[in-house]
């Protein structure tokens, strides 16, 4: 299960609610799609403040953090996939791992949209689907429309499903910016994918809606 928002724009507070909601829910990865791209690092770093007491980060807590990666080191790798989404990130290890959770894509008026060594879009596959993440669906290009069957994207005042042809267009709203604070799940069910949408009080916005995608025959024909 995949939680997905956008449109942040500097509200560390309301990207925390959202992360707790859509963890609470099941969500064990995350994407972000944009505005502002550095406010996932921002929010990392308000969380282990407030873990701290609001204290700054100490000589002591980089010790703390050296000795836990060290320590860290003889056990298996967590992977994204594996296990619920950490409740905090006050350790180094679970700040990696929050930060390994995320697929992110910049907005045009942030300097990441402009570094070459960033990706403006994202493929990501849910399940056996090929998805497009991007904030401003305008950035879209024919190749994008031709390999992908989801578009997930930001730059939108409430969440929502466009169906054109076989391809979805999906957004989960604003969390800054609109009329509601909006958040969203991304859920394979068995072939197909779900998609519902929340406030950040857990109001449900946008019933669970199965997206059915176009299933490619894998027979030959022969004349």
């Amino acid at each position: 299960m995949i939680g997905v928002f956008s449109d942040s724009h500097g509200d560390l507070a309301a990207f925390d609610a959202a992360y707790e909601l859509l963890r609470s829910k099941g969500a064990r990865r995350f994407i972000f799609a944009g505005a502002r791209y550095t406010d996932l690092d921002e929010w990392v770093l308000w969380r282990r403040q407030k873990s701290r007491g609001g204290r700054e980060y100490s000589d002591v807590d980089f010790l703390a953090d050296v000795s836990n990666w060290l320590g860290s080191q003889d056990a298996l790798p967590r992977t994204p996939a594996r296990g619920a989404a950490p409740a905090d990130v006050a350790s180094e290890d679970d700040r990696r791992l929050v930060m390994e959770r995320f697929l992110r894509v910049p907005e045009r008026e942030s300097l990441q949209y402009r570094d070459p060594s960033i990706n403006n879009k994202a493929m990501d596959l849910v399940g056996d689907t090929l998805c497009c993440v991007v904030h401003d669906k305008n950035d879209l290009t024919r190749d994008d429309l031709q390999n992908a069957a989801v578009f997930i994207h930001g730059k939108e005042s409430e969440p929502k499903v466009v169906q054109i042809g076989p391809r979805y267009f999906i957004t989960p709203g604003r969390l800054v910016g609109a009329a509601e604070q909006t958040c969203a799940l991304l859920e394979k069910v068995d072939k197909d994918l779900g998609f519902s949408a929340f406030r950040l009080d857990g109001h449900v916005v946008v019933e669970p809606r199965l997206l059915v995608l176009e299933k490619k025959s894998s027979k030959l024909t022969l004349k």
